[in-house]
């Protein structure tokens, strides 16, 4: 088939690099225009653009894509069918009427479960133990059209929001290739959402990063795994900025609360035990504001954190 690729972030490279080894053809490829990154606020291309242009793919990038210039140019690239992998926009019905064959997208959740923004974030935050992808027949609504396939993983007790991310985008790819080839030989029948199931996941934000030391550490396992790599999970220590990541929580420390939470209670040679409203959690890893991340071990030597230390103060 004719394909036009919408994407731009990373979870979508996947997708394009499979599409591009397979027999269908990509026409085009529509991204998110250059944006500003960094102290300097330099211009830096999307990692699809970037793709595409070692590729040496026609590259259209609309600031609105609902707009009609942008409208003339999709219909010029006479697309059989427009493939939607974290693209970032909302498409109107405008483009999404384009294709004789629909708009497919690729969602890292089994649908309909966790529409919207961040599915692999909440999941892990709603400490889930399987998620997936789902290839799906966009309408108007969020994540609401009707079901072409999908595909399961657990979620292991080591896996962040990065692992996760990783997995799910090479599982989406091979889900998308499926899914193309099982449209074109009309092998696939698309289902309907059971809409009365649904949940929202919506974006996230740098400040939904900040612990409260007063929640369990059963639920600050999730929390810091789901803010993993970003924004990170942070705390305070001495007026400075501290992410925690790689905790660990071991079932018998579920415990009744010895400490006042945020209290470190322990300092092994690669853990540190911080207590809760509801038994201790451990962390492998820290990052002090504008440090790198370390292990607990090389922290210790230039921070000599010790038992009794308050952090969120």
């Amino acid at each position: 088939m004719k394909v036009l690729f919408l994407g731009t972030s990373e979870f979508a490279l996947p997708s394009l690099k499979n599409l591009l080894g397979s027999s269908h053809e990509v026409l085009a490829v529509v991204t998110q225009p250059d944006r500003p990154k960094g102290r300097g606020q330099k211009l830096f291309p999307s990692a699809i653009k970037s793709l595409a242009l070692a590729k040496n793919l026609p590259i259209f990038q609309p600031e609105k894509i609902r707009d009609p210039v942008s409208l003339e140019v999709l219909q010029s690239c006479r697309p059989e069918l427009i493939v939607v992998v974290a693209y970032g926009q909302i498409l109107s019905s405008s483009v999404l009427s384009i294709p004789p064959r629909g708009c497919v997208n690729v969602h890292g959740s089994l649908l309909p479960q966790y529409r919207g923004a961040a599915p692999i974030t909440w999941a892990i935050l709603n400490g889930e133990t399987r998620t997936g992808v789902t290839t799906m027949f966009l309408d108007a609504g969020m994540d609401t059209g009707p079901i072409l396939l999908t595909a399961e993983t657990p979620i292991e007790q080591e896996d962040t929001t990065g692992t996760l991310h990783d997995r799910l985008s090479r599982m989406g790819a091979d889900l998308l290739r499926q899914t193309l080839d099982g449209l074109e030989k009309g092998q696939i029948i698309p289902r309907s959402q059971d809409h009365s199931q649904s949940t929202y996941a919506p974006k996230i934000d740098k400040e939904a990063g900040r612990i409260n030391w007063d929640h369990p550490a059963r639920e600050l396992f999730n929390f810091l795994r789901a803010f993993d790599p970003w924004p990170g999970a942070f705390t305070f220590w001495k007026g400075r900025m501290l992410k925690l990541f790689r905790p660990h929580f071991p079932e018998e420390m579920e415990k009744d609360v010895r400490e006042a939470p945020g209290t470190i209670t322990r300092v092994g040679a690669e853990e540190l035990y911080i207590a809760t409203s509801r038994g201790d959690l451990s962390v492998r890893e820290l990052q002090l504001a504008n440090r790198p991340r370390m292990g607990v071990a090389e922290f210790l030597r230039g921070h000599p954190l010790q038992a009794g230390v308050r952090l969120g103060e």
